[in-house]
């Protein structure tokens, strides 16, 4: 059976509700985060790349698949490629008036998407959080957040591997009298606070959320106030790398080096 991946669920989503903003807004989410496969006319040197042009009725347009399956089915033979995210696609492509055809011909989520949606992505993405300083006050459970945030974080935070050790949604009051929502993140990779702020930004706003709408801040798993994030707040697990074991192997327990006998 063909895998359905991430993209042609949200494509389905979208085509089924052509009027929903939010069904869109998650598929261009899912675009740029996923990991795609560029058609380039030769094998890349160094970080310079050919993209295959298709001139088009509708334009031109580069071509991108999300397996690198579905690229060797369209292309009929093996053809070269570059394997690069969608947000750093939307980037190169963004002002040059080149679309992205995405999947054709060969998957559900088959779709040309016009330059000018790149542009708007490219533009969207840039979009980065303030950084400001506030004295909590208060911690409390959450109330009144959607559905759709909660999965669209749940959905975000699932790609940012390693990068802490976990999150927690709370409620939260300042010291200066404001009042809102907070993502707090526990022991945090050391330089990571950018690219996880931005990601909890990206869930808002491609929930069409407004910005502001939830802080984010960074803890120590020994900082009191951790404790107090765990005990009322919704947490969110971020996968972490896997751990394998070096060093020599108790005999018998790898099949593809069986022990000696004498």
């Amino acid at each position: 059976m063909t895998e359905t991946t991430a993209l042609d669920t949200a494509h389905a989503a979208m085509q089924n509700a052509p009027d929903n903003d939010a069904a869109r807004l998650r598929f261009f989410e899912r675009l740029a985060d996923c990991e795609l496969f560029l058609m380039l006319s030769h094998e890349a040197k160094g970080e310079n790349l050919s993209p295959e042009l298709f001139e088009l009725a509708d334009g031109r347009f580069v071509l991108a698949f999300d397996r690198e399956e579905r690229l060797a089915q369209f292309a009929g033979n093996p053809a070269p490629y570059a394997a690069l995210s969608g947000r750093v696609l939307a980037g190169m492509l963004a002002g040059q008036g080149i679309g992205l055809g995405l999947n054709l011909e060969v998957a559900p989520s088959s779709i040309l998407i016009p330059s000018e949606a790149l542009s708007w992505l490219q533009e969207t993405l840039g979009h980065g959080p303030q950084e400001i300083e506030a004295t909590l006050a208060e911690v409390t459970a959450p109330r009144g957040l959607p559905e759709v945030l909660l999965a669209a974080l749940d959905t975000k935070l699932a790609t940012a591997t390693g990068l802490a050790a976990g999150a927690y949604l709370v409620g939260v009051s300042y010291r200066d009298g404001g009042q809102g929502h907070m993502l707090g993140f526990v022991d945090t990779v050391e330089g990571a606070e950018g690219a996880l702020a931005k990601a909890a930004s990206e869930a808002l706003t491609f929930t069409g959320i407004e910005a502001g709408a939830m802080d984010v801040g960074f803890f120590a798993a020994k900082d009191p106030v951790a404790a107090k994030l765990a005990k009322v707040g919704v947490r969110f697990d971020l996968p972490q790398p896997e751990v394998r074991a070096f060093g020599p192997k108790a005999p018998g327990t790898d099949p593809d080096a069986p022990p000696k006998l004498k």
